[in-house]
């Protein structure tokens, strides 16, 4: 049962909180003429790591994975399942627990106000977790890293499943926003 809760806990904070506070980063290697990127097809299961986030949560790779093919539809470039892709695509993901201390008090005349604790002011530490989702593109013919972006921020709990989708797709669709590049 533990474990139970366990596995359905980290599946509803595997997603970037609302997309304002998403920090999105991208790179490449201008090397590729990825003008010619117009096919693709996702990493098989044996190209994956097992200790990714994604890897061990299969209903949240499903769910990136139905982003991602989102965004590269309304941008044109095909999802082939048999024959030979232009590139990869491998989604992995992480999450980080952060820690923020917050300093509080009142200050008079150059003097704190004794009742804020000692010296003046009280310090308050909170925990949250920080969740990174990165999207590689892999050329199929040079088997090499030719793009990556990034998205991270701050995780938050889903009840609706619906939403949470919504918000993912917002996430992808700014990852993959400069995809491909010009």
């Amino acid at each position: 049962m533990k474990s139970l809760f366990t596995i359905m806990f980290s599946l509803l904070l595997l997603f970037l909180a609302g997309c304002a506070s998403v920090t999105i980063k991208h790179d490449f290697d201008p090397e590729y003429d990825f003008g010619t990127f117009k096919t693709y097809r996702w990493a098989s299961a044996a190209e994956l790591n097992p200790d990714d986030e994604l890897a061990r949560n299969p209903l949240v790779y499903r769910r990136v994975q139905a982003a991602v093919d989102k965004a590269f539809a309304a941008k044109g470039i095909k999802k082939i399942d048999s024959g030979k892709p232009d590139f990869v695509v491998v989604a992995h993901a992480g999450v980080e627990e952060k820690m923020q201390v917050h300093r509080s008090g009142r200050y008079y005349h150059g003097w704190y106000d004794p009742f804020w604790g000692p010296y003046g002011g009280r310090t308050h530490v909170s925990y949250y977790q920080e969740g990174t989702l990165v999207i590689d593109i892999v050329s199929w013919e040079k088997k090499e890293l030719a793009w990556r972006g990034m998205g991270t921020g701050i995780l938050k709990e889903y009840r609706d499943s619906q939403k949470m989708q919504k918000d993912l797709n917002e996430v992808v669709a700014k990852i993959l926003a400069t995809f491909p590049p010009q």
